[in-house]
């Protein structure tokens, strides 16, 4: 796998580049395949954020990443852990094309069939009672709660009935349902 990389706004150390070298090669272990990957790495220093942004390109392969943080070292870690978790995903991709499994086939399925086919039916049904809280103590239950997705309760400022609920990214969502 070829590595290049770009600096903007600092000039970086031999320890650095080494580092960032040695952590990125790692990667050519899931691409065993892909004799002429090329990852190109571009770190940029504005005042006190550290930006790396990293292009992964090879056979039948594009990815990206893009990682800030206030530590040049800790922002190579970060995005290096988000491009291992993209290719991961690609190679179960690959793995579960290979093996036909759901989604791997390329067949033309007629949609409007399968719908008519299959009737949708409820499975399971739950009630809640939604108690009067803050916003902030409603992210702090759901926030305990790890197998939640979201949580309704009766929002305290102005009881009106809200759901907050827990996005990709860890990062919490507040749905108004009230007028």
């Amino acid at each position: 796998m070829n590595i290049v990389f770009a600096f903007k706004n600092f000039e970086p150390s031999e320890h650095l580049k080494g580092y960032a070298k040695r952590r990125f090669e790692k990667l050519g272990r899931f691409l065993h395949k892909s004799e002429n990957a090329e990852c190109s790495i571009m770190m940029a220093v504005d005042k006190f954020r550290h930006t790396v942004e990293v292009q992964l390109v090879g056979d039948n392969l594009n990815l990206s990443a893009v990682e800030t943080s206030e530590d040049m070292y800790a922002t190579v870690d970060m995005v290096l852990d988000k491009l291992e978790a993209q290719i991961k995903k690609h190679v179960e991709k690959l793995k579960e094309k290979r093996r036909g499994g759901k989604g791997g086939s390329y067949e033309h399925l007629d949609l409007a069939e399968e719908d008519d086919a299959r009737e949708r039916s409820i499975v399971e049904s739950n009630t809640a009672s939604p108690k009067p809280m803050h916003v902030d103590e409603a992210a702090l239950q759901l926030e305990q709660r790890e197998d939640d997705v979201f949580l309704v309760f009766i929002n305290a400022r102005n009881n009106r009935v809200n759901v907050i609920y827990r996005k990709k990214n860890g990062d919490f969502g507040v749905i108004d349902a009230g007028q």
